[in-house]
């Protein structure tokens, strides 16, 4: 992982303006860039995810869990729960705006928010709502979330017994910056009115594999609000 974290509050929901690439992956791996939506721990951990997964090429996606990642875990529609309602936005849709490096660079904007009248969770991708999961698919997120994460993921099989060289982001590191390394920017949480607020806590950055795959905080300004860039290659002289 290379993400950041926000908590210390009770949030309605999330959003964020995802930079797209198209990482080099190596079957069966893949590498995301998502934002995760918390509540409770251990067995009793909820989370709602959504963004973008790179197993091949680059397409949209979600998730929930409700019992901590032991056995309710699913992707986009392939499990019963998450409910449907755009007929302009599949979920696991091809995302054919790809950046490119030192180019032209293609974002998407993903909010997740409840909804106070019925407790269900909406699914929003470029203002459109796609869908919701029911509120009664969750104990922990009945109610608010604790927690928000915003970053990229991947999967490592250590083939060969090394480090995969399975890309994150834009398969450059966050040092290289705007143009180069991926980006998530104008992060934000929904209050209880259903407004979208800037962080009121600091943002806590982790990488859980420095040598392989960095994050870094931006100073937030008026264009890109709080935002962080992120990203690495995987197997390298350094990450082995």
């Amino acid at each position: 992982h290379a993400q950041v974290t926000l908590k210390g509050g009770s949030y309605h929901g999330a959003t964020g303006k995802f930079n797209v690439w198209n990482p080099v992956t190596f079957h069966p791996e893949f590498s995301l860039a998502q934002m995760w939506v918390i509540a409770g721990d251990g067995a009793d951990l909820n989370t709602i995810e959504a963004g973008w997964m790179v197993n091949s090429v680059t397409n949209n996606f979600n998730t929930m869990q409700s019992d901590g990642y032991r056995s309710t875990g699913c992707y986009n529609l392939d499990c019963p729960g998450f409910v449907q309602t755009s007929n302009k936005i599949a979920l696991g849709m091809h995302l054919n705006m790809i950046s490119q490096y030192n180019g032209q660079q293609f974002e998407t904007k993903i909010t997740v928010h409840k909804d106070p009248t019925s407790g269900n969770w909406w699914l929003q991708i470029q203002g459109e709502d796609v869908g919701y999961w029911p509120s009664a698919l969750f104990k922990a997120l009945s109610s608010t979330a604790t927690a928000i994460n915003w970053g990229g993921e991947i999967t490592n099989t250590n083939p060969d017994g090394r480090h995969t060289p399975t890309q994150m982001g834009s398969g450059h590191f966050a040092s290289e910056g705007w143009k180069k390394a991926a980006f998530v920017r104008n992060l934000g949480y929904v209050d209880e009115s259903c407004t979208i607020r800037d962080p009121d806590h600091d943002l806590i950055p982790l990488t859980t594999r420095a040598e392989c795959y960095s994050v870094h905080l931006g100073n937030f300004d008026q264009t890109y609000g709080a935002h962080f860039y992120y990203g690495g290659p995987g197997l390298s002289l350094s990450c082995h």
